[in-house]
């Protein structure tokens, strides 16, 4: 049951952070001598229990590499992941100060999909995180979107209920997933397509009380 509580769920790749540097995995690639495309294909099959917490870095390019059949060494390894770091590190500077508007008219929190050593780095880089009101970070909830668990914990975190939340995502799985909670959900395109979107919602949210 919804209670009088504006709450938007935001994504964080793809919405307000960039999506991957491009040439990034080229890149990591070169640096083990791998084939650009075996290197890829390793890289997002041994993903999801590095997203979800489930493995440490060097347990996670430990599997990328042995799966390419590569030698694995510590050099290698912290050098791909700084890389892989640096490659997620961008940020959309006007939905950054979109999203801190916000904060007037709703609570504001963050679910990401992010291992927990990305996720340290990305607090470190981007102080306005600190200023929301809830942040969800995959890795250290050990739980990954799509899964209902994932937006479960937001719910109980902000002490809430699903249909006093806006999800917003670039995935049409995750916008799916929160919906199937009890949650609204947008899949996001763009910044003018988004604001129409939260206008049109909060309006609506409003008209409940």
């Amino acid at each position: 049951m919804p209670t009088d509580r504006n709450i938007i769920l935001f994504d964080l790749f793809g919405v307000i952070a960039r999506h991957q540097r491009p040439g990034a995995l080229d890149k990591m690639a070169a640096r083990c001598q791998a084939p650009a495309d075996a290197f890829t294909t390793a890289y997002w099959a041994c993903r999801p229990p590095y997203d979800a917490g489930h493995q440490s870095a060097p347990e996670y390019w430990t599997a990328v590499l042995r799966r390419l059949a590569l030698p694995v060494d510590a050099d290698t390894i912290e050098d791909l992941r700084l890389t892989d770091i640096d490659s997620w590190s961008r940020v959309d500077d006007r939905m950054v100060a979109y999203v801190q508007s916000l904060r007037s008219v709703a609570e504001v929190a963050l679910l990401s999909n992010i291992p927990p050593d990305h996720a340290d780095a990305f607090l470190a880089a981007q102080p306005w995180l600190h200023t929301l009101d809830h942040l969800a970070f995959s890795g250290r909830i050990n739980v990954a979107k799509p899964a209902p668990a994932a937006f479960q914990h937001s719910v109980l975190a902000l002490r809430a209920a699903p249909a006093d939340f806006l999800f917003v995502d670039d995935r049409t799985e995750n916008v799916r997933a929160a919906r199937a909670t009890g949650m609204d959900g947008h899949l996001f395109t763009d910044r003018e397509g988004l604001a129409r979107a939260v206008d049109i919602w909060l309006r609506r949210h409003d008209s409940r009380v």
